[in-house]
């Protein structure tokens, strides 16, 4: 049996969530280990149906380019950790909580870039990329399993390699946002793709990405697989149809150019301070790429101009 389907990014972060909380060796280490979970909107979607809370969500890739979070909602948590079906709040000692790791316990976190390779890495627009970046070579270095939460949304058409070489916080002269490195991620992907054969056990085809009206982004599959597997797919799918980005939702406000992460963050060009990398030369200003909009039909937003 075949069938076709599409999926949002929301939608498809929770399949993934969904999916990486049915693994084995997750439910292993709810009932007898430690489970870490990273900050993000896909992990944060984890957390929802592991913890049954959101996280706060730090960094994040918005029209206006890199940004943080503009409120600073330090007693809720970005990063917890997972013990005897109780969660807490790791911000502040997440370093000492990665060396406490035994080899059975994982941590899950997300990705900014996918390969077709397979090679995964996050964003850090923090120095030395916060107390996470700090420790994700120590989780590696342990032996600790990570699963790498990522959708198909974020598969870059060259290398993780050549991603890594080309990008750094101290690098870039200029940026919409924060200036960003990244940190290569070793351990155990999963995309919606995956998620689908971990639900379901069926076999899927992207054929298609992006869309309109809500849909930009998205993934189009072909699914395949004996018919009660598929009909299991499809169960799954519409489980999580109109599913919204998780996170506290106050978190999900992003920062202006006198938020308080400008202190740390680099090359911005919204940041007030760092206004002056545009040239205020009119001379030197690029071609206005407005159009008019004809009296009486509707704008962008569908409002009557």
């Amino acid at each position: 049996m075949k069938a076709q389907v599409s999926l949002t990014v929301p939608e498809s972060k929770l399949l993934i969530a969904r999916a990486i909380a049915s693994l084995p060796e997750v439910k292993s280490a709810a009932n007898n280990g430690k489970i870490i979970l990273k900050g993000g909107t896909t992990v944060s979607a984890l957390s929802e149906i592991l913890a049954e809370m959101p996280l706060r969500i730090s960094g994040r890739i918005t029209p206006r380019g890199a940004t943080a979070a503009k409120h600073v909602v330090s007693d809720y948590p970005h990063s917890i950790l997972i013990e005897n079906g109780r969660a807490r709040n790791i911000d502040e000692t997440f370093v000492d909580e990665v060396a406490g790791l035994a080899s059975g316990d994982i941590v899950v976190i997300g990705a900014n870039a996918l390969d077709v390779n397979g090679n995964a890495a996050m964003m850090a627009g923090a120095p030395l990329g916060g107390r996470p970046g700090r420790a994700i070579s120590g989780i590696m270095a342990e032996g600790v399993s990570m699963i790498i939460a990522v959708g198909l949304e974020k598969l870059i058409p060259n290398t993780v390699s050549e991603a890594v070489s080309a990008a750094g916080r101290k690098r870039v002269d200029a940026a919409y946002g924060m200036a960003v490195g990244l940190i290569p991620l070793v351990g155990k992907v999963v995309t919606e793709r995956d998620a689908l054969a971990i639900l379901a056990n069926v076999k899927c085809t992207v054929i298609g990405r992006g869309g309109i009206s809500g849909a930009e982004g998205a993934t189009t599959m072909i699914i395949e697989g004996e018919g009660d597997d598929v009909k299991k797919a499809l169960r799954a799918i519409e489980e999580i149809k109109g599913a919204k980005t998780s996170g506290l939702e106050k978190s999900l406000v992003e920062c202006d150019e006198n938020s308080e992460g400008c202190k740390v963050h680099l090359a911005c060009i919204i940041s007030a301070k760092r206004s002056d990398l545009i040239s205020s030369d009119s001379s030197q200003a690029p071609e206005s790429h407005s159009r008019s909009i004809p009296s009486g039909m509707p704008d962008s937003q569908g409002t009557p101009v």
